[in-house]
C-alpha cells in the first residue's frame, strides 16, 4: 500500500465533502448577517490552510492569485471559493507524491513531521465542513453524502 496514495485519496474526499457545502449552499446563507463565522469564510479558511499546509514551508507559500484578506468584509462568491478549492485540489495531486513524509512539518508552530501535518490538514478541512453540514443541515435542512474515499 503506498501511503501516499491513502493521503492524497483522503484530501481529495474530504475535499469534495467541502464542496457539497459550497455547491448547496443557499445564497441566504453563504453571507448570512446573523453568522459570526459567515459560511464563506469558514470554507475560505479551510482551503487556505489546506494550500498553505501543503507547502514545503511557509516561506514556500505563495498566495492564491484571487486572495484577499478576508477580514476586510468583502466576501468571497461561491465560484470564486469553488475555484479556490479546484486549485487546492490540484495542489494535492502535485504536492502529495512530492513529499518526504519524514522530514519536520516545515511550520515552526507544528511540532511534528510531514506525515502527522497531512492528518493535521485533512481533519482541519473536514472540522470545518462538518460545522458548514451542521449549519445547513440545521437551517436550510440540506443533507449531505459521506465521502469515503477520492470520488472518481
Amino acid at each position: 500500500m503506498d501511503t501516499k496514495i491513502v493521503i492524497q485519496s483522503q484530501y481529495l474526499a474530504a475535499l469534495a465533502m467541502l464542496k457539497q457545502v459550497i455547491v448547496r449552499c443557499p445564497a441566504a446563507s453563504w453571507d448570512a448577517p446573523g453568522d459570526q463565522d459567515k459560511s464563506w469564510k469558514k470554507a475560505y479558511h479551510a482551503l487556505f490552510y489546506a494550500h498553505l499546509y501543503l507547502q514545503e514551508t511557509e516561506q514556500h507559500f505563495q498566495f492564491w492569485e484571487k486572495h484577499h484578506d478576508p477580514d476586510t468584509g468583502q466576501p468571497f462568491t461561491q465560484a470564486e471559493v469553488l475555484e479556490y478549492l479546484a486549485f487546492v485540489e490540484q495542489q494535492v495531486r502535485e504536492r502529495v507524491p512530492a513529499l518526504n513524509l519524514e522530514a519536520e512539518s516545515g511550520f515552526d508552530w507544528l511540532p511534528f513531521n510531514k506525515l502527522e501535518l497531512q492528518f493535521y490538514n485533512i481533519r482541519h478541512i473536514q472540522q470545518h465542513a462538518g460545522e458548514l453540514f451542521e449549519r445547513l443541515g440545521a437551517r436550510d435542512h440540506i443533507e449531505f453524502d459521506w465521502v469515503g474515499r477520492e470520488p472518481s
